[in-house]
């Protein structure tokens, strides 16, 4: 017997907007310290008044459901308040990369057709010759400034307390007519021509905060410090999934070793996310640097594989690290690596921590993964050893990318998105990343995973950082050439003594041929540039 179609009412569907998160936390923690900020202390209540102010006042400066709004600023209030201001009114959030150039900026605000630019001052020297680009085209511009830049030149011709103060903070926002419109765009890091703009939706946005929420178990007594730019993927959604917990934003304009320090330990920081890179940093900052924690931290860390040694490296200073895997396409996380009990039955090993150094399995809301054999929709044997590429498939993947539909096609074939990421499957589920498609290094006919080149020589005693790319090689086809930088302390290391520690730690056709000292070039999210050392190996 066919049953009568039940009906979607008022009482039985909402479209899905992570705004309700705020909405939530203000009724109910509303008194509640929701944003720190030097010495600034912003209440949950506060928190929404203020995003009611500032999409009251888009409004009024003609913004309207579909336009752009971009931000570029560091972490501070303004930034957390667009998350929300711009979804309250239909609009679509776009938070730009803070170091990029005028030209990828200038590309930014005309692709995607920013009617506003809410500019920190901290960056006029690139704002600037970026709008002057534009043209006709120039979006009306708003200026964020603090204790920290009051003093830098000025951005646009209204300054950004100025400009919410003409909203309302009781502003009766629409929010999104369908839970499928835009939130975000979000414009990935490309590294040759134009970076491509990918689309996240609010159903997206809600599904992946609150995953991200559960996977890194937010609460209300959270206290969650900005390590992780909020440009990078609406910083992993924890804009929004730290609201959704009812939990503290302590903002930091600057990522510095000493200012993370003192601030894990004079706001109790639980959590904090970032690149291996900002690991890395504090790992070797100096010792006078360095305070005791009166909490665990929990970090979350990806954008790049962290060396096991820096995973242990930072257990041993009181951080509790959690692996995660995903690309901006994702919403950030979409795997972590779920730590087993019985991984500590024999106490802190090596083993422990290269299982703990594993992309994991999962979250909760993607709702299926293969590593697959590039080019084709086969699954690899989960035996730890055959390579494929990472496919993802679920909720909190992208729209797609904006006016690029021959990408998106692309990036969506056979149902799944294909990342571009290899990496084996091991017998329990776990995935392990061995590199970027790109990065793999073809020498005599095998392959060689940068990345476990670059393990062995994170652990040499003398190496702060390391990475591996391929060198042309006149025999060999390619051979691994590494770009080494020793600690601040190192005793003197010659290209010859890490020749040497390779080859007693790994196979010899692994083995770097060719070691460049000095700093690596990285991304504004701490990724190391390899597109950058490629080019430098050419030319060696």
């Amino acid at each position: 017997m066919e049953r009568p179609e039940l009906a979607k009412t008022a009482a039985n569907f909402v479209p899905l907007t992570p705004v309700s998160f705020l909405v939530r936390a203000a009724k109910f923690f509303g008194s509640r310290t929701a944003i720190v900020h030097g010495k600034r202390r912003i209440s949950y209540a506060e928190f929404l008044a203020r995003a009611r102010r500032l999409a009251h006042a888009l409004v009024k400066a003609g913004i309207r459901r579909g336009d752009t709004v971009a931000i570029m600023a560091p972490n501070v209030p303004a930034m957390l308040e667009a998350h929300y201001a711009a979804p309250m009114i239909g609009a679509i959030l776009n938070p730009i990369n803070t170091r990029l150039d005028a030209g990828a900026i200038a590309f930014c605000l005309e692709h995607g057709e920013a009617k506003v630019l809410i500019a920190d001052r901290e960056f006029h020297g690139t704002v600037t010759p970026a709008l002057e680009r534009l043209g006709a085209r120039m979006p009306i511009v708003v200026d964020i400034a603090d204790e920290e830049t009051a003093g830098a030149a000025r951005l646009g011709n209204v300054e950004y307390e100025s400009f919410i103060a003409a909203g309302s903070p009781d502003y009766a926002y629409p929010g999104p007519a369908d839970e499928w419109e835009s939130i975000c765009l979000l414009y990935t890091s490309g590294t040759t021509g134009n970076p491509k703009g990918a689309v996240y939706s609010h159903r997206g946005a809600y599904l992946g905060a609150l995953a991200n929420a559960m996977t890194f178990k937010l609460d209300h007594e959270s206290r969650y410090l900005w390590t992780l730019p909020m440009f990078h993927c609406s910083g992993w959604t924890y804009t929004w999934a730290v609201t959704a917990a009812g939990g503290t934003h302590v903002c930091l304009r600057k990522v510095e070793p000493k200012r993370i320090f003192d601030l894990c330990a004079e706001e109790r920081v639980t959590h904090m996310c970032g690149a291996p890179i900002v690991l890395n940093m504090l790992v070797h900052a100096p010792a006078e640097t360095k305070r005791a924690l009166p909490t665990r931290p929990k970090v979350a860390t990806g954008g790049a594989a962290p060396p096991a040694i820096v995973i242990e490296r930072m257990e041993a200073m009181g951080f509790e690290v959690l692996h995660l895997y995903g690309t901006t396409e994702s919403y950030g996380p979409s795997t972590y690596c779920a730590h087993q009990s019985e991984w500590d039955a024999n106490g802190a090993t090596e083993e422990r921590y290269a299982l703990m150094a594993r992309q994991g399995i999962p979250v909760v809301l993607i709702e299926d993964m293969m590593v697959a054999s590039p080019g084709g929709m086969a699954a690899v044997s989960r035996d730890g050893a055959e390579m494929g590429e990472i496919m993802l498939r679920g909720n909190t993947i992208m729209k797609g990318y904006l006016k690029n539909e021959a990408a998106t096609d692309e990036a969506f074939a056979g149902g799944f998105y294909h990342s571009g990421d290899l990496a084996v499957w091991h017998a329990d589920g776990y995935i392990e990343v061995k590199d970027r498609s790109k990065d793999i290094i073809i020498s005599g006919g095998e392959n060689i995973s940068s990345l476990e080149v670059e393990e062995v020589l994170y652990k040499h005693p003398e190496v702060m950082e390391a990475a591996v790319v391929a060198r042309p090689d006149a025999k060999w086809g390619e051979s691994p050439c590494a770009f080494v930088t020793l600690k601040p302390d190192a005793k003197p290391t010659s290209a010859e003594d890490v020749v040497a520690w390779c080859r007693a730690n790994m196979a010899h056709f692994k083995v770097p041929r060719t070691v460049v000292f000095g700093p690596l070039p990285k991304t504004s999210t701490g990724k190391i540039q390899k597109f950058v050392l490629r080019d430098q190996a050419k030319s060696l």
